[in-house]
């Protein structure tokens, strides 16, 4: 049996209904039917006419809760009339009565409505057998003691019941209004996560580009400006190279706010880029610059990052080392790609470091797998060793 929750049905669990089901037709309907089997056709045809209907009824509702022509209430009226007539027709209704007795309160909304629908039920009941017996006869039959005892165990066990099941209902909304909170929540603190590491993604971009971009105009400006009157073809070729760092900036801030494609690295291999990129830092500074520097195959994501740290590094090299001499190293591990920089200059405390450039660095290695290890000592210079895994997944 298929049974459907409708609005009036307040016990709509369908184990319930079925066995309910099983137990009905089996210790009600049956036993009704086959005690009239014998009965003179005045007795039988009654009765059995009258077990169909209560048949069919519980039928359309149970099978059919939609249906217009039935709905439970009128259900629940049909078998106060259908019983207190059985009553009247068959002695021994009262089982009937008690196996029908979970119909009342799976068929109705309220624990009072069930009480006083199974009461009238009972009293139709009573009222038959008292018919059928006569004003005369005895009141206190069998048949009246055992409806009247059944009446008062359903209604003990439909109140338990009920408590039980609404109990169990109190607690699955609970559960479920506390798994829809923590829904809620981890849906806001994933929205906050993705806030935060944008802005961290965006200021490490802007570090890594913008910055040291402005940071590169500043240096040459000040070159160009002091060479104005004693050497001004160096002093053009410092502006010529604002310009160009200038342009480059602008396209990475293109890049930043999306309207250029996301890398804002030229196509090319890794080793070109970091060619560029030294030849860029020499012109500027006049440092002296070793590379080794072959061609390695790589994606761009891998290609990016080696370039941001050889950025950074060449930007702390030039804002603190006072380097004279800068080695540059691109190797191809069978395990990954390896990027060396060392440095003759004026090296720092590691553990003493806490600037953003080396915290971005790390945080985009560990994006991709790799890590970055920082060796210097004061007066010793400074070795920056970048390493990101091949063959990543994802």
């Amino acid at each position: 049996m298929n049974q459907r929750p409708q609005p009036e049905t307040a016990l709509t669990v369908p184990s319930l209904h079925r066995w309910n089901a099983v137990f009905w037709v089996l210790l009600g309907m049956v036993p009704s039917a086959l005690a009239v089997a014998d009965a003179p056709g005045t007795t039988r045809l009654p009765v059995l006419g009258l077990l169909a209907v209560l048949a069919l009824s519980y039928g359309a509702v149970g099978l059919f809760p939609g249906n217009p022509a039935l709905r439970p209430r009128p259900y629940l009226y049909v078998l106060v009339v259908g019983l207190g007539a059985m009553s009247y027709l068959l002695d021994g209704s009262a089982a009937l009565f008690v196996v029908t007795l979970p119909h009342f309160w799976i068929y109705t909304a309220s624990a009072r409505a069930a009480i006083v629908l199974s009461g009238l039920a009972a009293a139709g009941v009573v009222a038959g057998n008292v018919v059928r017996q006569g004003w005369e006869g005895e009141f206190f039959t069998g048949n009246v003691i055992f409806t009247l005892i059944g009446y008062a165990a359903g209604v003990l066990i439909g109140l338990a019941v009920r408590h039980i099941t609404e109990d169990a209902d109190e607690r699955a909304r609970r559960l479920s209004a506390e798994l829809e909170e923590t829904r809620l929540r981890l849906i806001e603190a994933h929205h906050r996560q993705g806030a935060a590491d944008e802005r961290e993604r965006l200021a490490r971009e802007i570090h890594d580009t913008l910055a040291q971009g402005f940071a590169s105009i500043i240096v040459l400006a000040e070159a160009a400006r002091s060479g104005l009157a004693t050497d001004p073809g160096r002093s053009g070729k410092h502006l010529l190279a604002i310009e160009n760092t200038a342009r480059e900036n602008l396209a990475e801030a293109r890049v930043l706010v999306g309207s250029a494609p996301q890398s804002g690295v030229v196509a090319g291999s890794v080793a070109d880029t970091l060619r560029r990129t030294l030849r860029r830092f020499t012109e500027d500074t006049g440092t002296h610059v070793t590379s080794h520097l072959p061609d390695v195959t790589c994606d761009q994501q891998t290609r990016i990052a080696l370039l941001r740290c050889t950025q950074e590094s060449l930007a702390n090299i030039r804002k603190h080392a006072a380097a004279s001499t800068v080695e540059v190293s691109l190797t191809a591990q069978p395990y990954g790609i390896e990027l060396e920089i060392t440095d003759d200059g004026a090296g720092f405390v590691t553990e003493d470091s806490h600037g953003f450039g080396l915290h971005g660095m790390r945080k985009r290695l560990a994006e991709l797998g790799g890590d970055l290890t920082v060796t210097s000592s004061v007066g010793d210079g400074t070795r920056v060793l970048a390493m990101i895994p091949t063959g990543r997944q994802g």
